[in-house]
């Protein structure tokens, strides 16, 4: 049996002009459910100090298929609202073990 690892993932989201304090509503709405979601190690939003319209979610899971089913689940559903609202001019994500 192959022992599990922990990951992480990095999301850089960043906010279409104006958009920024709607964006970290949105964001910040994620926290609960994204800490109770099953393998969740941990989770945070951040906002930049030097950029406001860019924002940090960061989370760690128990392992990829943990953080895989995160990816999957009806919460990260608002992702797609907030580009089609332009709310979010750009999304990059990076994931590490």
């Amino acid at each position: 049996m192959t022992p599990t690892r922990p990951v992480t993932h990095l999301a850089f989201i960043r906010a279409s002009s104006g958009r920024s304090a709607e964006l970290g509503a949105r964001l910040r709405d994620l926290l609960e459910p994204s800490l109770r979601a099953p393998g969740c190690l941990s989770f945070t939003v951040q906002r930049s100090q030097a950029d406001t319209d860019l924002w940090l979610l960061s989370g760690s899971w128990q392992d990829q298929q943990a953080m895989s089913g995160y990816f999957a689940s009806p919460t990260l559903e608002v992702f797609g609202e907030l580009v089609q609202a332009q709310v979010v001019s750009s999304l990059d994500l990076h994931t590490f073990d």
